[in-house]
């Protein structure tokens, strides 16, 4: 019999897909005979999510999860939003999350993570899972924010289930003032930046690669009014100023007023629970941003059909 090496064990999973513990199974069973593990597996079901791992998953769940000074959000895709209703891929996003949420770290910290009561790790579960739905799915994401003192809240905006559903945020306070007045605090703004996605915090928190763009547009713009040089650059540091009360959290109009600066809701909010408040963070998900799509045109495709 052959030993059951890792680099085997890495080789299988790289020619079907399979998670670790799947592999290793596999390769026992069949004495360590690389092509007959890969025909074992394919019985089982379980190389089936190789084939799969082309197709666009830019569907799925976004899961939030908060507790005391610490908070995470995940996102899961699949293909379709068909799936977003399976109980097992709910079940999966949510424990996921929950996993986050004690282990910190980026995405691929909640990969390595072990998934309870399965002896896989995150990765290798999902890849299960893949196998068993029978759509290609993707961990696309995970953050984590905490304070020392203070509170962090989560919000999800129309929830499929709770904790569940297309854009998920979580805000960070770092204050030592009174618990009950932050959460309050905190989840208003957790309102405010699904309804807002600001960009960045504040204004030195933007990219400079952003205000560079910014700005060469701005002064292109400035230009065709004619107005000589002194009082372009004026016209484009006005502009970007107001860039920033459109893109930047503490410079944003509070949407649950409408008038009020975020800056200044903080200001006022730090004196009704006794000690001053720093917003320390925040981040929202929207399901598939940035994911490209692909366009299905069916008429085309029968018409190319026919054409043949």
């Amino acid at each position: 019999m052959a030993e059951i090496t890792a680099q085997l064990v890495k080789e299988l999973r790289e020619k079907t897909g399979a998670g670790m513990m799947d592999c290793k199974k596999a390769l026992t069973e069949n004495k360590g005979n690389l092509e007959e593990s890969v025909d074992w597996l394919r019985k089982k079901g379980l190389a089936a999510a190789a084939k799969k791992s082309g197709r666009v998953a830019a569907e799925g769940l976004v899961g939030v999860a908060a507790k005391g000074t610490r908070g995470a959000v995940v996102e899961v895709n699949a293909e379709t939003d068909f799936v977003a209703r399976n109980d097992k891929f709910q079940a999966f996003v949510k424990t996921s999350t929950e996993i986050a949420l004690g282990a910190g770290g980026d995405v691929e910290t909640l990969k390595a993570a072990k998934y309870p009561a399965s002896g896989r790790t995150v990765a290798d579960e999902l890849t299960q899972l893949i196998a068993t739905i029978g759509e290609n799915m993707n961990l696309r994401r995970s953050s984590t924010l905490s304070v020392s003192s203070g509170v962090v809240a989560s919000y999800m905006h129309n929830a499929l289930t709770p904790g569940l559903g297309r854009i998920g945020v979580l805000v960070a306070l770092e204050s030592t003032g009174n618990t009950a007045k932050l959460q309050e605090l905190a989840h208003k703004l957790s309102l405010h930046v699904a309804a807002a996605n600001p960009i960045a915090l504040s204004s030195v928190d933007v990219p400079a690669s952003t205000i560079e763009r910014e700005r060469s547009v701005l002064t292109e713009q400035a230009k065709a009014s004619g107005r000589p040089p002194e009082v372009i650059a004026k016209m484009v540091e006005g502009r970007l100023r107001k860039f920033y009360e459109e893109s930047v959290l503490l410079e944003q109009v509070f949407v649950v007023d409408g008038e009020t600066k975020v800056a200044k809701v903080v200001e006022q909010a730090a004196k009704e629970a006794g000690a001053p408040i720093k917003v320390a963070g925040f981040v929202r998900y929207a399901l598939g941003e940035g994911i490209e799509k692909k366009q299905e045109d069916f008429a085309a495709e029968v018409a190319a059909q026919i054409a043949r």
